[in-house]
């Protein structure tokens, strides 16, 4: 298999000075799995334009531990197509000239942080072969369990106090803000969520609520007054897992708990982490408000109302909230996939020690639920609550899920175990069970957010004594049930 590195992963391997904690693992999967670590003549071409000769003489020897791409393809008409519509500089249509390789089948995959470039893959319909380190270490984890030597990667609330400080994993921070080593030995008494990958510190997350009286003049323009959940303190090390999600439903967790009206948080933009950590909240409906001046300089501050309308068509922007005019649907799941693919969703009798956050479909709030029903018409911003099967009294409904959208009409086993990597709790060989159960009516592939654990399991007992299920067999399949009856449900189950 042939990878093509950009030239900004290059640079932060090969930099004297670490400023991706990630690198080392991408390279470590790299290397473990034999991939050719390909360079395009291009980014020998960028590192010469540096104006320092001593650092271009230094990049150019470690550039003889890569494969330099004797040839280059030829550009293809789309790729030309997309370069008139999205290049506006050199380095743009460098960058396009990358994405060439892997359209021409040249290369297998490209990874890359630059932003452009994946909605490029995007439009070309290639975003299945063009990664981010994170997407890539997912891909990868997720295909080679047998490789994974993460064997305990649990979020867990801890004192700031008892987290070691000399860490590297602050160095960023302590370069990023002044007095930073002050402020945190100030919190040690306060709490962080915080995940270890074998001993080795691989994520944090500090957050902070702020009430109506919260002064705002350092940042421009202002914040109205309201009550608001601050983002204080939050990193993440790309390791295939997807803790990034597991710490924004966090985020929202608490947020809800806390019944904030917003959220927010200020970030710097000069690292490619963080310019990850952007996106991703962007992507979760943050958007950018203004400026924020501090002795460090000036960070971007994104925020996010909590409650805004529901956005059917794009739940995510507007998670969690639900829409009134949804359709509302009832899922089973198996005992034995429930919480591996719902770990907030345990019940009391399940030990938390099996469920450690180890897999990226446990993390993520974006997730697979794979089915052969024949109710098929759910619809992007439709409910599903999921009701963990076991008979009239230990079957319980657990969880609300918001539909994403739906995948049918699936034309191969390829393209299913494709859809599924990463967000569903089945197996390889599972799916391949699943796609061949009956020939004539292939599974199709729902994509939900997972929203709300419910604090108190309702029993299929209930549910029928309550009328919000007509009877026994509304369980055996996807059934759908009338939006009065959630609201029964939602009271019963304390949410």
């Amino acid at each position: 298999m042939k990878i093509l590195l950009d030239t900004n992963i290059i640079i932060h391997r090969e930099a004297n000075k670490v400023v991706k904690d990630d690198i080392g693992i991408l390279f470590n999967w790299l290397d473990r799995l034999k991939f050719e670590k390909c360079v395009h003549p291009i980014t020998s071409e960028e590192i010469e334009r540096n104006p320092n000769k001593e650092t271009v003489k230094t990049m150019n020897i470690k550039l003889g531990n890569y494969n330099i791409l004797k040839t280059v393809a030829p550009l293809n008409g789309q790729i030309e197509a997309i370069g008139k519509k999205f290049d506006l500089s050199i380095n743009d249509k460098n960058d396009t000239q990358l994405l060439n390789e892997v359209y021409s089948d040249r290369v297998d995959f490209l990874i890359t942080e630059d932003n452009k470039i994946h909605h490029k893959a995007k439009a070309l319909g290639i975003s299945n072969r063009v990664f981010r380190i994170d997407s890539f270490l997912e891909k990868v984890t997720a295909e080679n369990p047998a490789l994974v030597d993460y064997k305990v990667l649990s979020v867990k609330k801890e004192y700031f106090g008892n987290v070691d400080l000399k860490d590297t994993f602050f160095d960023s921070f302590r370069e990023d803000y002044v007095g930073f080593d002050q402020w945190f030995n100030r919190k040690s008494d306060e709490i962080a969520y915080v995940c270890y990958n074998e001993g080795v510190l691989a994520a944090f997350l500090f957050i902070k609520l702020e009430r109506e009286q919260e002064s705002y003049l350092d940042i421009t323009p202002t914040l109205d007054k309201k009550r608001r959940l601050k983002i204080g303190t939050l990193k993440v090390i790309s390791n295939g897992f997807k803790i990034g999600e597991r710490f924004l439903k966090i985020v929202f967790d608490n947020a809800v708990r806390y019944r904030v009206q917003e959220i927010y948080v200020t970030i710097f933009d000069k690292r490619p982490e963080q310019a990850r950590l952007i996106s991703l909240l962007e992507e979760f409906g943050f958007r950018y408000h203004g400026i924020k001046q501090t002795a460090s300089g000036s960070e971007k501050v994104y925020k996010r109302n909590l409650w805004p309308e529901a956005n059917r068509s794009n739940p995510k922007s507007t998670f969690p909230r639900l829409s009134k005019q949804a359709n509302v649907f009832l899922i089973p799941i198996k005992p034995e996939y429930h919480t591996e693919l719902l770990p907030d969703s345990k019940l009391n009798t399940e030990s938390a020690v099996d469920f450690v956050e180890n897999e990226p479909h446990r993390n993520a709030i974006s997730k697979i639920y794979v089915s052969h029903s024949p109710t098929r018409l759910l619809a992007p911003g439709d409910i599903i609550v999921f009701y963990r099967t076991g008979g009239i009294y230990k079957g319980v409904a657990t969880t609300i899920g918001i539909v994403e959208n739906v995948v049918d009409g699936i034309p191969s086993f390829d393209e299913l175990l494709q859809l599924c990597r990463k967000r569903t709790v089945l197996k390889p060989e599972e799916l391949l069970g699943y796609w061949n159960r009956n020939p004539l009516s292939r599974p199709f592939v729902i994509n939900f957010l997972y929203a709300f654990s419910f604090r108190r399991r309702i029993t299929l007992r209930e549910m029928l004594d309550e009328k919000i299920l007509p009877n026994m067999d509304a369980v055996k399949t996807i059934t759908q049930i009338e939006p009065a009856n959630l609201s029964k449900l939602i009271k019963l189950a304390g949410v």
